[in-house]
């Protein structure tokens, strides 16, 4: 199985459709505020969400999603990265509550050889993430800095650093 691409095999204008998707629970939500102390009610509090909000129920936390898309992506596009240079933006675009499932996919926008190392790039992306009736809720892009086959090769290959099994 692919764990991320080299510079050359990203094409502009693919998509890797990310696979599995994500049933999103109560506790992933909650844990996830949590560990990252946002305790605002809207994410937390069901009767808070249920009688002052518009949605009458609790909306997962916008970040969660973003972090759940970004991990779906790994496999194929940043899983050989050297470096996450920067996102350039974030769009939460739709709710998203406990028990919808989330999906992603992730478009190739520009790449660009790097102008001071031959042995690497910059992959510019575009991630939409969708609910299970297609609705799409959160967008973002990016710039993930991805080695070149001869720099992989250079380090190990396809698992580097991975060992051997000791012989008995």
């Amino acid at each position: 199985m692919q764990f991320g691409r080299y510079y050359e095999e990203f094409e502009v204008g693919a998509v890797y459709r990310h696979w599995p998707g994500k049933t999103v629970t109560e506790y992933d939500d909650h844990l996830f505020c949590l560990l990252t102390m946002n305790h605002h009610p809207l994410h937390l509090d069901a009767n808070y969400a249920e009688n002052t909000t518009d949605f009458g129920k609790n909306v997962v936390v916008g970040n969660y999603i973003y972090s759940l898309l970004l991990g779906m992506s790994v496999p194929d596009v940043s899983g050989k990265a050297i470096a996450n240079l920067e996102v350039e933006s974030l769009r939460h675009v739709k709710p998203t509550f406990h028990g919808d499932t989330i999906y992603g996919e992730t478009e190739v926008l520009e790449k660009t050889p790097s102008k001071s190392k031959d042995d690497r790039g910059v992959v510019y992306v575009e991630t939409r993430g969708y609910k299970q009736d297609g609705t799409v809720v959160c967008v973002f892009r990016r710039k993930v800095m991805v080695p070149k086959r001869v720099y992989g090769d250079a380090r190990g290959g396809e698992q580097p650093g991975r060992p051997e099994p000791a012989a008995d």
